[in-house]
């Protein structure tokens, strides 16, 4: 029932001045940030896919995945941004579970956070140097976002943190596009209130500082599905689902309206082959309405080398299956890409 301290880590600048990005890389990134926000702002027309692994386990099958991407994009680099989901913190509903890189950099192994932090540094570090795509993660503790801070190009925030304040006024002083999803509910006034609240500046208590931010107007909402009160999924990718979206940004008069689809968790109710057809739907929507197309700028997708999903640990371990939610297969995945250019 209390606090044991047992080790004080080191802060975000100790541990990018011992893993630093070097200055090629910190321009190469800074030209990707500018495709995605250019995406958001309206820019540019092509369109988003935030693709990968449910989290990001094993940084050797990560950066395999990673690597079959990199032909992917180059085939479809007019029409598609290729973003790599490298999810290293991973939210527990019930607080039990596998938590992520962050806690276990090996998950059959005990927690340990220092460890952690590097491991999913240098994780990032690598893909990005090595295959040079923009890079997303989820900010699930907002305290760690610095750690990472330099690195990636897309911050997610999840259904049960949307509400947060703190989440909210971190996102506020994050300088890429920021994904706020709706919450568990499904209420899109609680996901718009927190893009408002992302797009202002504000002042508050961050890692023993006072902090003040400008407000981060790449700020925007992510459809991922809702539960109902008898714990049954509601999907939200639907034409209706995507106007009345497209309305409430309007009434609301905020800054670059802009939305990504989340094709798995709630809206597939977890089933991950129907991401297929759901990315297909979102995309049929886009070109039915002006309005859909202008406002929803990508998709989200779980994908990884094997489909499906296995337990931590078990006795027949497979090469690059998700321990967490089911995900597409590679050849499904790739499959889908090249169908997303075609009709983009």
């Amino acid at each position: 029932m209390s606090f044991e301290l047992t080790k004080k880590l080191p802060t975000p600048l100790e541990i990018k001045r011992q893993y630093p990005m070097s200055a090629k890389l910190a321009e190469h990134k800074k030209q990707k940030d500018k495709e995605l926000t250019d995406v958001i702002i309206g820019k540019s027309d092509k369109f988003i896919v935030i693709i990968g692994p449910c989290s990001a386990d094993n940084e050797d099958a990560v950066c395999d995945y990673i690597s079959r991407l990199v032909p992917v994009q180059e085939d479809i680099k007019d029409k598609v941004i290729i973003v790599p989901r490298i999810y290293t913190n991973k939210p527990r509903t019930t607080g039990e579970g596998y938590k992520g890189m962050v806690h276990q950099p090996d998950p059959e192994k005990e927690p340990n956070l220092l460890a952690g932090l590097i491991a999913i540094r240098h994780l990032h570090m690598l893909a990005l140097e090595q295959f040079g795509l923009p890079i997303a993660d989820e900010m699930l503790y907002p305290e760690n976002y610095r750690y990472l801070s330099d690195v990636l190009s897309y911050v997610a925030i999840g259904a049960r943190s949307v509400e947060n304040q703190q989440h909210r006024l971190v996102s506020s002083g994050i300088d890429v596009p920021v994904g706020m999803k709706n919450p568990t509910s499904g209420d899109f006034s609680v996901m718009l209130n927190s893009v408002v609240a992302a797009q202002q500046g504000h002042n508050f208590l961050y890692r023993g500082w006072d902090a003040t931010t400008s407000g981060n107007p790449y700020a925007h909402t992510i459809l991922r599905g809702a539960v109902n009160k008898h714990g049954q999924a509601i999907p939200n990718y639907h034409y209706e689902d995507l106007i009345r979206l497209f309305d409430m940004y309007k009434e609301r008069n905020l800054e670059n309206p802009a939305c990504i689809v989340d094709a798995n968790h709630s809206n597939s109710g977890k089933q991950f082959k129907e991401q297929t057809r759901i990315v297909k739907e979102v995309l049929h929507s886009r070109t039915h309405s002006n309005d859909i197309k202008n406002l929803v700028k990508g998709v989200m997708i779980e994908s990884y080398i094997e489909e499906g999903n296995q337990k931590i640990g078990c006795a027949n371990h497979i090469y690059g299956k998700s321990i967490t939610d089911p995900c597409l297969g590679w050849e499904d995945s790739k499959a889908l890409l090249y169908e997303i250019a075609e009709r983009c």
